[in-house]
């Protein structure tokens, strides 16, 4: 990895998260992909159990300013290839000068490594969530050799007039209860099952990425229970560093799903209205989601009846790793 010439780099640290914080506010004010980050979340994105962050992450300096960042980050569990998450960003003062290539570069390289040391025995995909208000991003990405593969509507909704509430005989609609935490995982795991990019999330994973998010809002999130059994379920999270961003509280319903014994129903609807319903309540001023857009389920469409539109697009470019035994 060469960098141009004065700037160095070294493993990420604790104490580079405000300064890399505040390129990512740098960057959005120019990029406008509508996520914001402090510090905290960044901790907890590339800080997780599964990250090795003296060998998984990289800042770019240029004496002691922070002008870039990337980072290699593979969760433990998969299904059809291991997944290893390719992210970062560099300062848009210093775009243009070979940054980005050389990080992207490193990232591939280190990706190829994750796989070969923790997983050879699989196939493995590397993945860059791209947005196109990023100039230049899409170029980057195909000269590296990667190419697009799914494309994700990110969708949202005011919450000052909501629809009302539904029910479905035999089932119970019920605020998130930790008492219920396990039950929800295994029913996520069963609704995910035939989603491209899913992965059977074991408990560590399911902590560090969902419900032990700080951003987590248990009161916001809704349970479906049917005969003592969680069978349907929308997460919702509410992130600090969007508020503080925008002025406004949006409630994102991070995951949302059925079993598959449980569909047909016409249960989807109304756990998405009864978070709907709890975020307006709350005083929460959006409700937002993402959907893959040949999302097995139909999904897109369900949530446009619900009044969703799609607000940015995100596209996921990949390489893909042929197993190495």
């Amino acid at each position: 990895m060469i960098f141009p010439a004065g700037l160095t780099d070294r493993p990420l640290t604790r104490d580079d998260l405000p300064a890399v914080a505040a390129l990512y506010a740098a960057a959005e004010a120019v990029d406008d992909t509508g996520e914001h980050h402090d510090a905290d979340d960044l901790a907890e994105y590339w800080f997780a159990p599964y990250v090795e962050v003296e060998r998984d992450t990289r800042v770019v300096l240029d004496g002691a300013d922070v002008v870039a960042v990337g980072v290699a980050v593979a969760p433990p569990t998969f299904r059809d290839a291991y997944g290893v998450h390719l992210d970062g960003r560099v300062h848009p003062a210093r775009r243009g000068a070979g940054i980005g290539r050389a990080l992207l570069g490193w990232q591939l390289q280190r990706g190829t490594e994750i796989h070969a040391e923790r997983h050879p025995e699989a196939p493995a995909r590397l993945t860059v969530l791209a947005q196109a208000t990023i100039t230049g991003q899409e170029g980057l990405l195909r000269h590296a050799g990667l190419e697009p593969v799914r494309w994700f509507q990110q969708m949202s909704r005011p919450l000052a007039d909501v629809p009302p509430a539904r029910t479905v005989d035999g089932v119970d609609l019920v605020a998130f209860d930790w008492s219920r935490d396990e039950q929800a995982r295994h029913a996520h795991n069963a609704a995910f099952t035939e989603h491209y990019g899913s992965s059977e999330r074991d408990r560590t994973s399911w902590e560090s990425m969902f419900t032990g998010q700080r951003a987590f809002r248990p009161d916001l999130s809704v349970l479906a229970i049917d005969h003592d059994e969680v069978v349907g379920y929308v997460l919702a999270y509410v992130h600090e560093a969007d508020t503080a961003a925008t002025g406004a509280t949006d409630a994102y319903f991070g995951q949302i799903g059925v079993v598959p014994t449980a569909r047909g129903r016409g249960l989807a609807k109304p756990v998405i209205i009864a978070a709907l319903r709890a975020a307006a309540a709350a005083g929460c001023d959006s409700a937002s989601l993402e959907v893959d857009s040949d999302n097995v389920t139909q999904a897109l469409g369900l949530y446009e009846s619900i009044g969703f539109t799609t607000r940015r697009t995100q596209v996921s470019w990949s390489t893909h790793l042929a197993p190495r035994t």
